[in-house]
């Protein structure tokens, strides 16, 4: 007998097939799919010991962030409309360095999780700083999650000696590795413009090592071509990866808007996957990223909102609907990204370049029971024609009615099942508070 049976849905397989079942129902024992398919006509429904109906609903594959800074939910705001140097150099180094301890990044990354799986996203991948307070949270909330500690070759918070960065970062892998079915560690190189050619290899090498995912950022903006950290040089951020060997399928790059056609190339050659934010890199006016491109060469593409500094939300069904837009404007073609191609990019493809794609990304049975179910009640989901342009152009995190993790409801009717996201919320406000009255010369905008 299965846990768990969820019918009247369209399902909504992102499987190979990317089969679309009208009618459909799915089975779930414990943290896994049992079955998929139609529901049984004129014989009665497989007994289970519990029951969601679906009510017409859009059923999906858990929604999988690729990209995102769960503390920095700290500073919703704090900096908006800014380019990116100033904004990161003037305002957000500054206020990490005046307030981020592993107490903020506990109540940050709580109130990230909580609203990741209000919007039907069960699986991020993040970087930050005092990850292991940041995965301590994440375990906490029953998120599945991608934790990569942060490096830098400056003081950081928790790291003030920028020689132990890497250290550090093995350290928490060695931790984190096999303590819990739901957190996978990883190291994040904030960039190529932050990290030195050593740190950048020293940890590549703490990684593979480890057999854990490399994260960095690059090619986010158009000045990050020239001579970068002081390397004579002239060569392109991929070419620097590439020259030091970081580049295979167990890197993630994320942003990858300037890369040239050499570049992408490269990329595709060494087989690593990229995150695409692009809310983010349009709110910053870093750029488009030559996603069709990307696509053309065979790159796995995932999606991500990036932090909540610099989107400023953490709504992976709205970044899906900027996706496919962004793309058909700027290539003049209302083709050249359909909504399947960026729900992909949310669920199996994200999955893909994350390193789970074994495990979550697809309805299957075998596969882990993540899934998101859409609310059919809500008027603008109303008519259903093809659900998968539904929830790409209408589909935003006010749509998701019910969120399962591994086989867990977290999210029911609208609302969180564990967690009292009201205390939440009451800290982070205090918090904010604290940030604000330090002043402009601690990271606050005036």
């Amino acid at each position: 007998m299965d846990d768990l049976l969820i019918h009247n849905a369209w399902v909504v397989t992102a499987n190979s097939a990317w089969v679309v079942i009208p009618k459909g129902m799915i089975g779930i024992r414990g943290d896994v799919i049992t079955h998929v398919g139609p529901e049984p006509a004129g014989r009665k429904r497989p007994d289970a010991r519990a029951s969601i109906d679906a009510a017409g609903g859009i059923v999906l594959p858990g929604l999988v962030n690729a990209h995102t800074h769960l503390p920095m939910t700290l500073f919703r705001g704090l900096a908006d409309d800014l380019p990116l140097m100033t904004w990161l150099e003037e305002h957000i180094f500054p206020a990490e360095a005046a307030h981020i301890t592993p107490e903020t990044v506990h109540w940050g990354t709580l109130l990230g999780c909580a609203e990741l799986l209000l919007a039907g996203v069960t699986t991020c991948c993040d970087g930050y700083f005092h990850e292991d307070a940041v995965a301590r949270a994440v375990a906490a909330t029953g998120l599945r999650a991608v934790l990569g500690q942060g490096v830098i070759d400056y003081p950081a918070p928790g790291v003030p000696d920028p020689s132990r960065n890497v250290a550090v970062a093995a350290d928490y892998v060695r931790k984190w590795q096999n303590r819990s079915p739901l957190i996978t560690p990883s190291i994040f190189c904030h960039s190529p413009y932050t990290c030195g050619d050593d740190t950048l290899a020293q940890a590549k090498e703490a990684a593979a090592a480890a057999g854990v995912l490399f994260q960095i950022h690059v090619a986010e903006t158009r000045e990050e071509g020239d001579v970068s950290n002081g390397n004579d040089r002239r060569e392109s951020p991929i070419a620097r990866l590439n020259r030091l060997d970081l580049l295979d399928e167990s890197t993630l790059l994320v942003h990858g808007v300037w890369l040239t056609p050499e570049d992408v190339a490269a990329v595709a050659r060494k087989g690593c996957g990229i995150a695409h934010c692009p809310e983010s890199n349009m709110k910053l006016a870093a750029g488009i990223a030559p996603v069709p491109a990307f696509l053309e060469a065979g790159i796995p593409v995932g999606l991500g909102t990036d932090g909540c500094a610099s989107n400023n939300d953490l709504d992976l069904l709205r970044e899906m609907d900027t996706a496919a837009k962004l793309h058909k404007i700027a290539g003049n073609d209302p083709t050249i990204l359909p909504a399947s191609r960026a729900l992909a990019m949310a669920t199996c493809e994200g999955a893909r370049v994350i390193g789970l794609e074994e495990h979550i990304g697809s309805i299957e049975a075998g596969k882990q029971a993540d899934l998101v179910i859409l609310d059919s009640s809500l008027p603008a989901l109303c008519p259903v024609f093809n659900p998968v342009s539904q929830a790409v152009y209408v589909g935003s995190g006010d749509a998701v009615r019910d969120t399962i993790v591994a086989g867990r409801v977290r999210v029911r009717n609208h609302c969180l099942v564990d967690g009292d996201i009201a205390a939440v919320m009451a800290r982070v406000q205090a918090i904010a508070r604290t940030i604000r009255d330090a002043g402009p010369q601690k990271g606050c905008s005036s």
